[in-house]
């Protein structure tokens, strides 16, 4: 499941692009068939494991774009061994929530940004975010689970503040909106019928991506998508 819009965030061949928080890699697999130059970032080991071994068969399987590398890398987002100005992209998908000194990693990620760079930044959107809050304790109150809830302008007044500046934007996944909502209702653990059946739509949608579901849900992003996307580039050394 692809967050970032790459019509907003474009990547040719031998571009470098850090993705930060990789989790399994959805981002980082998306770019490599692209032909970047992909370091794969988390702080969990495991995660990274699959995502090495996935470059590897995708490279096996010849799905890598022309002089596309993919390598992984262990760490902390908000101290990243990175030196300044080291990547031309950097994807920060479904992560900051994540993080509880937020501001110390927005300020890393503008770091390791090259000047003229493009910074990629998604996060849950606040109101679909704020029902499964209320719907669900369990939901948030989780070891690594959501400290925060972003609305859009603070997400973007602090991405400034790190030194970036906004350039696009927009909203994703409207139809997991009302998955989570009945997940949280029934319990973020529990499966039952409804959750099961509506999980096999989403699946089914992912697999074979039919133009009825792709119009709907791109007609119903503006209100009900799950995730905001903001674009912004890393000022040009005067």
């Amino acid at each position: 499941m692809i967050t970032v819009d790459f019509k907003q965030f474009p990547i040719t061949p031998g571009t470098t692009v850090l993705d930060v928080g990789c989790g399994q890699g959805r981002h980082s697999f998306e770019v490599l068939r692209r032909g970047a130059d992909v370091t794969a970032f988390d702080s969990n080991e495991s995660d990274l494991a699959d995502v090495k071994t996935m470059f590897g068969a995708m490279e096996l399987e010849d799905e890598v774009g022309p002089g596309g590398q993919g390598q992984v890398q262990h760490g902390d987002a908000r101290d990243m061994p990175f030196a300044d100005g080291s990547f031309d992209r950097v994807i920060a998908a479904e992560v900051l929530e994540h993080i509880h000194e937020d501001e110390t990693a927005m300020a890393e990620i503008a770091r390791v940004l090259k000047p003229g760079g493009l910074a990629a930044v998604t996060v849950p959107r606040w109101w679909p975010e704020k029902v499964c809050w209320a719907l669900s304790d369990e939901y948030h109150e989780v070891e690594g689970g959501h400290v925060r809830v972003y609305r859009r302008s603070e997400l973007v007044e602090r991405l400034e503040r790190a030194g970036l500046e906004l350039v696009g934007g927009h909203h994703a996944h409207a139809l997991h909106s009302p998955y989570w909502w009945l997940k949280c209702a029934v319990g973020p653990d529990t499966e039952n019928a409804a959750t099961r059946a509506y999980h096999r739509l989403l699946v089914w949608d992912l697999m074979k991506a039919p133009r009825l579901t792709r119009w709907s849900e791109a007609a119903l992003n503006p209100v009900l998508g799950k995730s905001v996307a903001v674009y912004l580039r890393k000022p040009e050394a005067r």
